[in-house]
């Protein structure tokens, strides 16, 4: 079925949908969706090429999920994972350099650095603040 189809299927009703009050556009919570909005452009399930960012199992790096084009009918070879853990700087490049040199989506690709580096922030250790010191009285 075509992408457009298959959107207007799933775009008011599926199981991936988070509806809150007093929000206009529902929010969206599936796999390869760099965003997270439920919309035509960025649904992971609809299109033959999409491409998602998550999290490495053990909190260092992340990894980058995309789909094969040729393998639409076959979920099993379907998505491809490539991890990501030089460093913020040199995997961002990379990711970056994946996304134009293969012509894959750059439409996503701001979103998917965007996804990829919030990732990298959340990693990172948080520093402690120190008590500041109380200032000194003279009399």
């Amino acid at each position: 079925m075509s992408s457009h189809l298959n959107w207007m299927i799933i775009r008011n009703n599926n199981a991936f949908l988070v509806k809150k009050r007093n929000i206009k556009k529902p929010f969206s919570k599936e796999p390869n969706n760099v965003t997270n909005l439920n919309a035509y452009r960025y649904n992971g399930l609809i299109h033959k090429k999409a491409i998602g960012v998550v999290e490495n199992p053990n909190r260092k790096g992340f990894t980058v999920v995309y789909k094969k084009a040729k393998a639409t009918n076959k979920p099993a070879k379907n998505l491809i994972r490539r991890p990501f853990k030089a460093g913020a700087r040199r995997s961002l490049h990379k990711v970056k350099r994946l996304i134009r040199a293969n012509n894959y989506r750059t439409d996503l690709a701001k979103a998917t650095l965007r996804r990829a580096s919030a990732i990298l922030r959340s990693q990172r250790p948080i520093k402690e603040k120190k008590p500041k010191a109380a200032p000194a009285k003279t009399e």
